[in-house]
């Protein structure tokens, strides 16, 4: 891998509205409001393959990781939530990580933040 993902990864979660970042388990992990947690960095559980877990849609999880198991997996403490893993030393497409990262952020952000959106 050429290039060090966390920087991006961070851009994108920064981004969004009343976003804030702290080391969690060790971890980079982004919260709305300080409070509720939509994505976690993730470099050294289990596997020991570089990448990130999110907050996803029910099914989601389930259908990215059997369409594309080299891209997803399903992440270990939050996995039975729904949550998604994403890998990040594959091909990365960021047009894809954002839609997945802001998508995670309207899942876990009260309406007003998740409006805040829609108005940009």
């Amino acid at each position: 891998m050429a290039e060090d993902p966390l920087p991006h990864l961070r851009r994108l979660c920064t981004a969004l509205p009343e976003t804030t970042e702290r080391l969690s388990h060790g971890e980079p992990t982004w919260f709305v409001r300080g409070k509720k947690t939509f994505v976690t960095y993730a470099d050294h559980h289990h596997d020991d393959r570089l990448g990130f877990w999110c907050a996803a849609p029910p099914g989601a999880q389930e259908a990215l990781v059997a369409a594309e198991p080299r891209r997803f997996f399903r992440p270990p403490y939050v996995g039975h939530r729904g949550w998604l893993g994403v890998y990040l030393d594959v091909p990365v497409d960021w047009a894809e990580i954002a839609e997945l990262v802001t998508d995670a952020y309207r899942l876990v952000a009260p309406k007003t933040l998740v409006n805040l959106l829609d108005d940009l």
